[in-house]
Parts: C-alpha cells; sequence; structure tokens
C-alpha cells in the first residue's frame, strides 16, 4: 500500500494542530516540533502533515503571501462518525462553508468548513 503525506503551509502550528484534533475528535496532544507536526490516525497512519511557513527551503512553504493559502487545494477527510465530527466542527467555526448535504456523486454526507489558514476543508461520511 501507498500513502499520501499531505503536507500545507501554516501559520502557527501547535493552533492548528489542536484545531484539526479537535475537529477530529483526537485525544489532545502536542505537535513534535514549532515548525512541523503530525495529525495521526489511531493506527498511526498519517492523516496531515502541519508546516510552519518558511521554516525550511522548501519552495512552495516559504511564504503564504506569494499565494493564497488553499488555492487549488481541497483537504477531503473521510470520517466514521459524521455526527460527531459535524458537532464538532460547528464548534470551531462561526459558519460552515458548506451545510451538510448528500453528495450524488458519491452517495454520502459531506459539508465543509475553513480551517484557521483558510485551507477548505470537506468533510465526508464512509457510508
Amino acid at each position: 500500500m501507498k500513502r499520501t503525506w499531505t503536507i500545507i503551509g501554516v501559520a502557527d502550528v501547535a493552533r492548528s494542530f489542536r484545531w484539526y484534533r479537535a475537529l477530529f475528535g483526537q485525544q489532545q496532544g502536542k505537535p513534535a516540533h514549532d515548525y512541523f507536526g503530525q495529525l495521526l490516525d489511531d493506527d498511526g497512519a498519517v492523516l496531515l502533515c502541519l508546516h510552519r511557513w518558511g521554516s525550511h527551503d522548501h519552495p512552495t512553504l516559504r511564504s503564504a503571501k506569494r499565494a493564497e493559502p488553499g488555492n487549488g487545494l481541497v483537504l477531503f477527510f473521510r470520517v466514521d462518525d459524521f455526527d460527531r465530527t459535524l458537532r464538532d466542527a460547528r464548534k470551531l467555526v462561526d459558519q460552515l462553508a458548506d451545510e451538510p448535504h448528500l453528495n450524488p456523486a458519491t452517495g454520502t454526507r459531506e459539508f465543509a468548513l475553513r480551517d484557521p489558514d483558510g485551507y477548505y476543508v470537506m468533510v465526508n461520511s464512509l457510508t
């Protein structure tokens, strides 16, 4: 099996780490560094990597000012507890970017919200 480790540039790794942990109902923890953190699933699989803008010389992570954060990117997550994730999402933002609805292409429920750095986060049920 092959897996993708999606890495996004963020202003504050610890803040984004807490936000995503709260969204996915994971126990509290801390990122490994102030410039980099990995959100892991219960089985240890990497869900998302958070990298502070400008911390290293990665060409696409030098500065949020070079491109609008999230432009051309949808963070798409499938969750096994859609209703709990939706409740937690409503606690994290004032308004969802897209209210819950049935996706006609997948036949599953989904909603969307923006994370603290402006990334568009789509949450979809597994069933």
